[in-house]
């Protein structure tokens, strides 16, 4: 009887988290198969819109109402809430052509404060965020 061989396979993939959750990241020359946006993003995106939308119409008077009537704090409203003011044509990119971002949901935020150009740059992978 022969003695048992070993085969190791080598699969070079990055673990990293976005969102706040772990997601396997292929090597930069593969081309990932993209399922679209992912639906955390959308999320975070239509409760922006959602909540300048109250903001807006007198709803609610300030962040910290909104705050209050979800149970959240008025530091994460007022973080997230950046992401009502995305330039329109990242806006188009991630929801009409479903064009997944290069950033996580709080990088996307940071980025509002960039002229919209280089926002599409941050957002999409053709530009890095100013620190």
């Amino acid at each position: 009887m022969s003695a048992p061989t070993t085969m190791r396979v080598f699969i070079p993939l990055t673990i990293r988290k976005r969102n706040g959750r772990p997601k396997i990241v292929p090597p930069a020359d593969m081309a990932p198969d993209t399922d679209g946006v992912d639906p955390h993003v959308l999320k975070a995106i239509a409760k922006a819109w959602s909540w300048r939308r109250k903001l807006e119409s007198g709803d609610a008077a300030t962040i910290q109402d909104i705050a209050q009537a979800e149970g959240i704090s008025d530091r994460y409203v007022g973080r997230m809430l950046r992401l009502a003011y995305l330039a329109p044509a990242v806006m188009d990119r991630l929801l009409v052509g479903r064009m997944p971002p290069t950033v996580s949901v709080k990088d996307m935020a940071a980025a509002t404060e960039l002229p919209w150009p280089e926002q599409v740059a941050t957002v999409f992978g053709n530009g890095q965020l100013r620190q």
